[in-house]
């Protein structure tokens, strides 16, 4: 028999965290099925409408950690590349379950979800009954499953821009065509505006014990146009040539490092670049 709390309201879920830090927040459960251990309290979020709603104000459109997959996909705010990433999560059966704040706070750099939120920039927004924080994703995941979430705090939105998004590239690789765990995945980000490249950032997933995205390099691109963008191609292949360390696993870091790159390659080429 499962130990748990039925959270109704955000407050309630944070009151319930202050006073017992050990519980184990639930979301869809996908993750913790296959792990729920038999002495474990759990808090499920799942009823909280506060996290439950996908909304957008003048700067950005705003995840409810608590929202699954499919509602997302399904939500007319949500962003084409996180639409595309999202579709190709297992299947309809766990899209259904799944949330997107229970797969970023898993801190598994093979979540696909997650790694698209690196590409569109976006923030998390931390609250604890001592008030809320908000972050870049970047500065959230410490290594393989290890996060910046303190005791007390819940993921309870995702932050994402509202522009800038609508030029994207997204590869997942994986050994099959459905229910597929990623080998590697790749998005990019391109915003072009009067000539100019006005963003970039790229993100690869399943290759490191965190999402391997590197802004310092990316920078290299921004505010130039495409030709000169083209003059500093090399550079920036070698860049992340240098940053990329893959780790072994199902398949070798070999051919984790070569499909990183010939990804890259292909997004820039894509752009002309």
């Amino acid at each position: 028999m499962v130990n748990g709390y039925q959270a109704k309201s955000l407050q309630a879920a944070l009151t319930i965290l202050a006073k017992d830090p050990a519980v184990i927040p639930y979301g869809g459960g996908t993750d913790l099925m296959i792990e729920a251990k038999e002495d474990a309290t759990y808090l499920f979020l799942s009823k909280i409408p506060e996290i439950k709603q996908i909304v957008e104000d003048e700067a950005y459109i705003r995840i409810g950690a608590a929202c699954t997959f499919t509602e997302v996909l399904e939500s007319e705010l949500t962003p084409a590349i996180i639409k595309e990433a999202v579709s190709q999560i297992a299947a309809p059966a766990i899209r259904n379950l799944g949330t997107v704040g229970g797969n970023i706070c898993n801190g598994s750099p093979k979540a696909d979800s997650a790694m698209v939120f690196f590409v569109t920039g976006a923030k998390l927004r931390l609250v604890s009954s001592h008030g809320e924080r908000v972050i870049p994703i970047a500065d959230f995941y410490l290594g393989r499953k290890k996060t910046a979430l303190q005791a007390g705090e819940l993921l309870a939105e995702i932050l994402i821009n509202k522009n800038g998004l609508s030029n994207y590239y997204y590869k997942k690789v994986g050994a099959r065509g459905a229910l597929a765990i990623s080998r590697v995945s790749f998005g990019a980000i391109l915003d072009v505006a009067a000539g100019k490249i006005m963003n970039c950032r790229t993100a690869f997933g399943a290759v490191s014990d965190i999402v391997i995205s590197r802004a310092e390099i990316d920078a290299l691109l921004i505010g130039k146009t495409i030709a000169e963008a083209k003059a500093v191609k090399a550079e920036y292949l070698a860049a992340y040539d240098k940053a990329i360390v893959p780790i072994k696993g199902r398949v070798s870091a070999e051919y984790r490092k070569t499909v990183c790159m010939n990804l890259l390659r292909d997004f820039l080429e894509t752009n002309g670049i």
